[in-house]
Parts: C-alpha cells; structure tokens; sequence
C-alpha cells in the first residue's frame, strides 16, 4: 500500500516542528515547507521546500509535482497586532493563502487541514465548543473566520482543528511564546504587567500535533477544537510558570487588559472545549503543570 504524502505548510514553526518529529513513527512520506531556509532536524521521510504560500503559481507547482494525500495549514500571520497594523498583509497570509491552497486541493483531490483560533469568537461567554458562534474582535480573529468559511463553503474533504495560546520550545524559534516569555523576564529580574482578566485553555505544542496527525490519520472530517484540558487566567499561568522553575512571584503584577497599550483587541474569557475531540479521536492533551515539565525537559537537552 503506497505511503500516504502529507504537506505541511509553516514547517518552520512550533507547531510544524512538532508535527513533523510525531510523525516519524508513523508510515507517512512528509513534505515540508516554510519561508526561507529549513529550520528542521533533518529527518528520513522528510523534503524541505521554501515556500511562500500567498503564491499561487508556486503551490500548484508544487502539487503538480507531488502526489499530496493531505494538506496540514500551519503557516499563518499570527502576530495579532502585527496583523491590526497591517490589514493587507494579513489578508494575503491568512485568506488568499487558504484560497489558493482550496484551489489546488481541488485539482489534485487532497484533503485540507486547516489550523484556526478561538480569536475568531468574541470572549463573552466562553470556553466554546465547535458549534459556538464566531464574533472576531480583530482583524487577525476576522481573518481566521474568512479562512475557515472558505474552507466549509469548498468542495474539497476537509477538517479545521481551532488551537489556542499554544507554548513549548523547538530548536531554532524565531517567536518566543507565553511560558518562555516569562519564565525569560523572571530570569533577567524584570518586572512584568500580566492580566488577570483575559482566560484561556493554554495548549502544549506536542498537543496541537497529537490533534493535527489524529485528524489525519484517522481521516476526520469537520471541526475539532484542540486545546489543553486546564482553564486559567493568563496571570495564573505567570504565576505557576514563576513557581514551576523558583522565581520570584513578585515580579508579576496584575494589571486589567486595558490598561495595556495594544493595537488589537483581544477576547476576554475564550478557552476551547475539547470534548468532541477526546471522545471522536481520542485525543489526550497534556495539563499545564505536565506541559511545563515537558518544556523543562526539551530546555535542559537544548543546552547539552
């Protein structure tokens, strides 16, 4: 039986790291691709190709030269304010890209998974579960939303995995993410301003590829929200970061999100249920206390 082919785009970052080290145990070819050079360990069932996904021409070149099973969609603009402060770019990064990926998958009968936000709701009432309404307060969450609808309005098989506040360490990251920020800050004795006011389910990068690569293998159709099983404010997890490794604890002050200066407006109380998720694919996310022993065991190889 020929082994299936998966493209991954955004191969580069955290998450596409992930997915990439998971399946090596796994009878699947993999294709991977980000901008610019590969940031990968250098893995047997692996190619690499710089891609710029907002490119058309290149992605159906690239189909045609490959027999692609299934698409995982990793590469996203997903700095928020980033995205505010330059709409434009946004739309071509995070919509046209999706259309031009539906678009091949189309000519080439391959499936898309695409990877989305709990940004896309508005943080009134959450944690949501896949069937809640979306109310994007932000050009990146409205973005996110347009991708997701072009995705349920094709003709393609296709999946959407929503992720949320996703932390861990790769080799060579070129973002820092919510626990090394702080765990960072504490470390060079910085005082830092965290808010008490905005929650979320904080996810594991491993968990966002365990979820990914369930979804593939197991040829799942629709939407799937893939989060950490533990709700907190982003406060509480500065505080279990400082604890977690000894810090001082009194470098974290409390502050209300609008005190804080951003040009994107972020949903207060998000968080995703992962119910669907566990029972249709048997998904088994990491809490935060098991997520930041991970990270502290990858951090410790990383310095050997």
């Amino acid at each position: 039986m020929e082994k299936p082919t998966i493209l991954i785009t955004g191969a580069n970052g955290l998450v596409g790291q992930k997915i990439i080290e998971q399946f090596q145990d796994k009878s699947v070819n993999i294709i991977a691709t980000g901008r610019g050079l590969s940031r990968l360990v250098n893995f047997p069932n692996t190619q690499y190709f710089s891609l710029d996904v907002t490119r058309k021409e290149d992605i159906l070149n690239l189909f045609a030269s490959y027999p692609i099973h299934h698409v995982i969609h990793c590469a996203a603009l997903t700095n928020v304010d980033y995205c505010e402060l330059h709409p434009l770019e946004c739309q071509k990064g995070n919509v046209d890209a999706v259309e031009y990926l539906i678009k091949a998958c189309e000519k080439y009968h391959s499936k898309l998974i695409h990877v989305s936000t709990d940004f896309i709701f508005d943080g009134t009432n959450g944690p949501y579960d896949e069937e809640a309404k979306p109310n994007p307060l932000s050009i990146y969450g409205n973005s996110k939303l347009q991708a997701e609808e072009l995705v349920m309005k094709s003709r393609i098989s296709w999946a959407i995995a929503r992720t949320i506040l996703v932390y861990g360490v790769s080799k060579d990251m070129s973002r820092t993410n919510i626990v090394l920020w702080v765990k960072k800050s504490l470390e060079d004795n910085k005082t830092i301003h965290v808010v008490i006011d905005q929650l979320r389910t904080p996810t594991l990068a491993e968990d966002v590829a365990q979820g990914l690569i369930l979804i593939t293998l197991k040829n799942a159709e629709g939407i799937f929200h893939i989060g950490g099983p533990d709700k907190m404010t982003v406060f509480e997890m500065a505080m279990q970061v400082a604890k977690f490794w000894n810090l001082d604890t009194d470098l974290i002050k409390p502050t209300l999100s609008h005190t804080i200066k951003q040009p994107a407006k972020r949903p207060p109380i998000t968080g995703l249920i992962i119910k669907k998720a566990q029972e249709q694919l048997g998904y088994k996310p990491h809490s935060f206390q098991e997520g930041l022993k991970k990270v502290d065991e990858q951090l410790k190889l990383l310095t050997l």
